[in-house]
Parts: C-alpha cells; sequence; structure tokens
C-alpha cells in the first residue's frame, strides 16, 4: 500500500462531470492527517506509520494517550490508525497526509461501519421472498421452514434467519474518486460509502482493479 487517509463522511451529493453527464457522489472530509509516529523494523518489527485525526479535547484524553502525543508533539487526535505504507520510513513525526495525495480517476477501497438497523426480519435482512398476502394464506413474511425434523434434528449454522442487522464494518472496493479539493481537503467519491453522516471512513488504494 503507497498510500491512504482517513475521512469523515459529509453526505452524498450529484455533480456534472466533463461530458455533461450527472454523477451522484459522496463528500468525504479527508485529513489532513498527522503522523504521530513511525514504526520501524528495528524498533517494532515491522514497518508502520500511525496517523492521528480530529482535534479532541484535552479533558477527554487519558493520561497515557496524553503522553504519546506529547511526546510527539502534535494536538490530541480522536481517530489514530496504522498504515502500513512500502515507504514508511519516508515519513517523519508531524508530517501531515492531505486530499492531494489521491487524484481524480483513482481507484480505492472505503471501509467504515453500517448504519445499524436494529433486529430486522429476514425479508430486508436478507432479501428473502414473501409468501402470498391474501386473507386465506397464513404465511405472509414469515422466514420459512429453519430445517429438518428428527434428520438432523437442529439449525446448521449459517441458515439466514432474522436478527441484528448493520453496524458492522463494511469495505466498498473499487470505488472511483472524480475529484479532489484539495484547498478544502474534500474527496468526491463515485457511488455510495458505507456509515452514516460524520462517520469515520478509512480510504486506501485498491487491493484489487476492476476488470
Amino acid at each position: 500500500m503507497k498510500k491512504a487517509i482517513l475521512a469523515t463522511k459529509v453526505g452524498m451529493t450529484q455533480i456534472f462531470n466533463e461530458d455533461g453527464a450527472l454523477v451522484p457522489v459522496t463528500v468525504l472530509q479527508a485529513g489532513p492527517c498527522v503522523v504521530t509516529q513511525v514504526k520501524t523494523m528495528d524498533n517494532d518489527g515491522y514497518s508502520a506509520v500511525q496517523v492521528g485525526f480530529t482535534d479532541k479535547r484535552e479533558k477527554l484524553v487519558s493520561k497515557p494517550v496524553k503522553g504519546h502525543f506529547d511526546k510527539a508533539g502534535v494536538s490530541y487526535k480522536r481517530y489514530v490508525r496504522e498504515f502500513r505504507f512500502e515507504n514508511a520510513e519516508e515519513y517523519n513525526v508531524k508530517d501531515e497526509i492531505k486530499a492531494d495525495v489521491f487524484a481524480a480517476g483513482d481507484k480505492i477501497d472505503a471501509t467504515a461501519i453500517a448504519k445499524g438497523k436494529g433486529f430486522q426480519g429476514a425479508i430486508k435482512r436478507h432479501g428473502q421472498s414473501r409468501g402470498p398476502m391474501a386473507h386465506g394464506s397464513k404465511y405472509h413474511r414469515h422466514a420459512g421452514s429453519n430445517g429438518s425434523c428428527s434428520d438432523p434434528s437442529k439449525v446448521f449454522k449459517g441458515k439466514k434467519m432474522p436478527g441484528h442487522m448493520g453496524a458492522k464494518q463494511i469495505t466498498i472496493q473499487n470505488l472511483e474518486v472524480v475529484r479532489v479539493d484539495a484547498e478544502n481537503n474534500l474527496i468526491l467519491v463515485k457511488g455510495a460509502v458505507p456509515g452514516p453522516k460524520k462517520s469515520l471512513v478509512t480510504i486506501k488504494e485498491t487491493v484489487k482493479s476492476a476488470k
């Protein structure tokens, strides 16, 4: 991995590209991220860059974390993540990673915690079909049969059933960067990005290109 950044989700809008086509985009407030620590093979056994994003009040920071930021000489940050860059040794503490690390046309992977939807039935959660909605039918939105009777006398693990939906980490791959506003640290990504507004989104260069 050569480039990555932390961002917060602003929301969705639409823009016109150079061909005049309407493109739905997600606006991300990307960075600036400040380098709080550089990990090396000699000291830590692996190479990585630790970055902080979004300022945090001092009263909300614990003493161990406060000492870590004070040692680096940077302001207290709400989010701290590590990126295993191929060129990690080229970074220094206090360096900034800004939105211009990406450019229009780049392919990225966006990772975030999806919106929580609470307890949902099998139709909404797994896209199962409903039964007849006539008055005589007593099977409408039920999940249906769960398993056999005497053999195997159980419900197999992984059975698609009602349950808690959302609120888990999701990665959407091969999203396209449509526009980068370096002055305002904004990245416009084509299509939808997981997570609600104001949520943390990790943007990395894609691990596998689209065919």
